[in-house]
């Protein structure tokens, strides 16, 4: 992961945690959800719907005041769609220890200002169409 770069990074704080002092995970898939939209957005030039999140998982619990990083790939990408992997990846607070807590995949569809949606790239065709 060190040649990657994040998506998003931050702090996990008391607010997040869950009743058994690890932090919520509907934080971490909001987390993952706003880095894919981000790139989803980007990749697109524009207003990206979320319209399926699948393949949650949660192999490990984050602690109050560690670093989450999400990294996200572009997994496909459709003609109006795009579906992106997000994992996020725990930082000690006090360390450089790592560790997997959340991955997700999530796919956006591109849309105009009416909320129609648009091709991903200018022209309609997709980057790797199948």
């Amino acid at each position: 992961m060190t040649d990657r770069q994040p998506q998003i990074r931050v702090t996990a704080m008391p607010t997040e945690m869950n009743p058994y002092g690890g932090i919520f995970g509907g934080w971490l898939m909001g987390q993952m959800a706003l880095a894919a939209g981000s790139l989803a957005s980007r990749v697109g030039q524009g207003r990206a719907n979320v319209v399926a999140a699948t393949d949650f998982g949660f192999p490990a619990a984050m602690k109050c005041g560690d670093e989450l990083n999400v990294y996200c790939d572009i997994v496909r990408e459709g003609r109006t769609s795009i579906t992106i992997a997000a994992e996020g990846i725990a930082r000690e607070r006090h360390g450089e220890t790592t560790m997997l807590v959340c991955k997700g995949t999530f796919t956006f569809v591109l849309a105009d200002d009416d909320g129609t949606p648009r091709p991903v790239r200018a022209g309609g065709q997709a980057a790797n169409e199948v």
